[in-house]
C-alpha cells in the first residue's frame, strides 16, 4: 500500500528528527555518571585541532570549528536537551567561548589559507613573539574584554567564583586563538593559564570529558610552546623548520 506523499514527507521528517534527537541524547554511562557522546567527540576534535595547529596545518581550523560546534551545544544543555532533564544547566561563558572560537577560527582559517597561497611550499604561519607596540594595545584590550564579558555573564545569571573562572576561560581562549592565527608564540602560555583553571571548573560541574581534555592539553601545550619557540629562533636565522 502506497502512502500519500504528504504522509511520506511527514514520516521522513520524523525519522530525521529522531536521528538528531539520538545524536543529542546519546550518552556513555559509568555507574551513576553519564557523559554525552557529543562532548567526547567535541573534545577529541579540539585536541586534534591543537596538535594540527602546533604543526601549522591549515586543516586545524575546520577541525576545531566542528569540535567547538558540538561543545557549544553541550554547554547550553538546557537549550539542546530535547526534554532530557539530566541536561539542565547553561554555562554562558563556556558556550560563548565555543561560539567565539568558531568565529575566531574562521578568521584564522582565512589568514592561514591566504598565507599558504602567498608562500608556496612555506608553512601557513611563522611563529614570533609579539612586538612592544602589539603588547601596548593588546593588554588594555584584554582587560576591557574581560570586564565587559564578566558583566554580561553576570546579567545572564552567573555568580560567585565560577563567574570569574568562566570569564577568564572565555577571555583567555579568545586571546589564545587570536594569537595562534597571528603566529604569536605567547598564545601557548595563555592556553596553559586557561587549562589550569579549566580542569577544576569542568570536573566540578560534571563535564568530565572536557576536564580530561583540559588536563591532556597541558603537556601538548608545553610541547607546542617549545616547538614554536624553537621554530621562531630558527626562522629568524633564516633556517626553515618544518614539524
Amino acid at each position: 500500500m502506497c502512502l500519500p506523499r504528504s504522509l511520506q514527507i511527514a514520516n521522513k521528517g520524523e525519522q530525521q528528527m529522531s536521528v538528531i534527537k539520538w545524536l543529542f541524547e546519546a550518552q556513555i554511562h559509568f555507574g551513576s555518571k553519564s557523559i554525552l557522546w557529543r562532548e567526547v567527540i567535541g573534545g577529541i576534535l579540539g585536541l586534534s585541532s591543537a596538535v594540527l595547529g602546533m604543526q601549522r596545518k591549515v586543516i586545524a581550523w575546520p577541525v576545531g570549528i566542528l569540535g567547538d560546534g558540538l561543545l557549544f551545544t553541550v554547554f547550553l544543555g538546557a537549550v539542546f536537551s530535547f526534554g532530557d532533564k539530566t541536561q539542565h544547566a547553561n554555562f554562558y561563558g563556556q558556550a560563548s567561548r565555543n561560539l567565539l572560537l568558531i568565529i575566531v577560527s574562521a578568521y584564522g582559517w582565512v589568514i592561514w589559507n591566504r598565507n599558504k597561497k602567498n608562500g608556496v611550499n612555506k608553512p601557513a604561519v611563522e611563529p614570533r613573539w609579539t612586538t612592544l607596540r602589539e603588547k601596548i594595545y593588546l593588554i588594555p584590550a584584554i582587560a576591557i574584554f574581560f570586564l565587559v564579558s564578566q558583566q554580561i555573564f553576570k546579567q545572564l545569571g552567573e555568580s560567585g567564583t565560577w563567574l570569574f573562572v568562566d570569564t577568564w576561560i572565555f577571555t583567555g581562549t579568545a586571546l589564545a586563538t587570536f594569537g595562534m592565527s597571528r603566529g604569536y608564540v605567547e598564545f601557548w602560555l595563555v592556553w596553559i593559564a586557561v587549562d589550569l583553571v579549566g580542569v577544576p571548573f569542568a570536573y566540578s560541574n560534571g563535564y568530565y570529558p572536557t576536564g580530561t581534555l583540559y588536563a591532556i592539553y597541558l603537556p601538548f601545550v608545553l610541547w607546542g610552546f617549545f616547538n614554536w619557540l624553537k621554530i621562531s629562533k630558527s626562522e629568524r636565522k633564516g633556517v626553515t623548520v618544518n614539524h
